[in-house]
């Protein structure tokens, strides 16, 4: 594997064309992660982030694009990757990113009634979540 890591910094829109591109043409077969970077300071607030690993090249790339606090929302890529699902379920517990598209967006690290994104630099860790009822079985 190469040291270096070519990163494609892209606008929302030209998400989805930008990884089928990838995937089919470059033969990026694999979604490795996807995650957020909260950068409170500046506009636009967050990074969404996505990595993919070439199984014929043994290359990963990354793809970057920015999104504003007001509307923290990209195009999911479940189409592309079923892995994508509770991938983006993840970075929008922890993120608030909506990821357009994903039909399930439950908590999948929180649970049902959590109060905000533990990994928003903003996020009072002091703060006291509701208490929820323990289910049984």
């Amino acid at each position: 594997m190469k040291p270096d890591m070519p990163v494609f910094e892209i606008e929302p829109p030209q998400l989805l064309e930008t990884v089928r591109q990838l995937r089919d043409e470059q033969g990026f077969d694999m979604l490795l992660d996807v995650t957020a970077v909260d950068w409170p300071e500046r506009t636009p607030r967050f990074d969404v982030v996505w990595h993919f690993w070439s199984s014929r090249s043994l290359e990963r790339v990354r793809v970057r694009t920015c999104v504003a606090e007001s509307d923290p929302s990209v195009p999911s890529l479940v189409t592309l990757y079923g892995s994508a699902g509770f991938m983006e379920r993840e970075c929008h517990d922890m993120f608030g990113i909506v990821f357009a598209g994903n039909a399930d967006l439950r908590p999948i690290l929180l649970y049902e009634g959590f109060v905000g994104h533990p990994l928003r630099k903003d996020y009072d860790k002091r703060h006291e979540q509701p208490l929820v009822r323990y289910r049984e079985g």
